[in-house]
């Protein structure tokens, strides 16, 4: 059997769901979306995947087993054509920009910093080719043994205004994404950001998983503390704590955060936005099979919104 093949018939076999049932499903409230390469590294298979659950919307992080940023703007306009012929239109474009240290303030932190600046050039390239306004961005990730400071805090704001500013100018927003490791790691961190950068043009990836695996009591505590208006984009998945007492990530349904009360608050706040399904549980079976799983159990939720 051939490669190609061997993934269909695997997408066929998880897709074993009755999928005339999405019709009942609110999804014109919700523009919902499945982060692609947690389906398949193949556009095109990541596209069957999402049609065949009635979607038709999707966040670009890796294709053809590279960073969208890191692949030829050839290949970026072949993506988008795969994804037009099946009719999905990109929520945001996932980039490494600013996952990274914090630069020092010498020399060789400028370099650092400037090869940043090319990364977020090649990220607007991409997203005006994948059709979206909305660009997935980090707040600098700690050096082990390191000690955030009012100093870091400073200079990151500022580095993200500047970021803002460049965005703006090809008419791009910045959605910032709260990630372990990160100086921006809470809904209390994401609150404070928003506070300091008062470009409209930055808002937030607002990941209440990530929150929540930081130790927050990401919803309703944290969601609670931010802007709603600011948040440009939504990760949705599950987690629960491992016998050992470390989070871990699991099958939506099978962990202790509440997407379904999420939902509905943001919903209520006037939120119409984009939502991604980003599972990062690792199944014995496989990642699709891991985001098969995940999307059943994440659209029962939806029904109940």
């Amino acid at each position: 059997m051939s490669f190609f093949t061997r993934r269909q018939a695997l997408a066929a076999s998880a897709l074993a769901f009755p999928f005339h049932r999405l019709l009942a499903l609110p999804l014109d409230q919700m523009k919902l979306g499945v982060t692609t390469d947690e389906i398949d590294e193949d556009v095109t298979t990541a596209a069957k995947f999402l049609r065949e659950f009635g979607l038709s919307w999707a966040e670009i992080r890796n294709v053809w087993g590279k960073y969208n940023t890191a692949q030829p703007i050839e290949k970026i306009r072949e993506a988008r054509t795969i994804l037009d012929q099946h009719k999905i239109r990109v929520s945001i474009e996932g980039t490494g920009f600013f996952k990274v240290p914090l630069p020092p303030e010498t020399a060789e932190g400028q370099k650092a910093l400037d090869e940043q600046w090319k990364l977020l050039d090649a990220a607007m390239e991409r997203a005006k080719a994948f059709g979206t306004d909305k660009i997935r961005t980090f707040g600098f990730t700690y050096r082990t043994g390191e000690t955030p400071s009012p100093k870091d805090y400073a200079r990151i704001y500022e580095l993200q205004k500047e970021a803002a500013r460049r965005a703006k100018t090809g008419g791009f927003r910045l959605a910032l994404e709260n990630v372990g490791g990160s100086y921006i790691e809470t809904g209390a961190q994401s609150a404070e950001l928003l506070k300091h950068v008062k470009e409209s043009n930055l808002g937030l990836t607002w990941d209440p998983n990530n929150a929540g695996a930081a130790g927050e009591k990401s919803f309703p505590d944290g969601y609670a503390k931010l802007d709603a208006a600011r948040i440009f984009h939504v990760h949705l998945r599950d987690y629960k704590k491992g016998a050992d007492g470390k989070i871990e990530w699991c099958a939506v349904g099978d962990g202790d955060f509440d997407n379904l009360s999420q939902i509905r608050a943001l919903l209520k706040s006037g939120y119409k936005e984009t939502f991604t399904l980003e599972t990062h549980w690792k199944s014995p079976k496989g990642k699709m099979h891991a985001t098969d799983t995940s999307l059943k159990a994440l659209l029962k939720v939806v029904k109940e919104v």
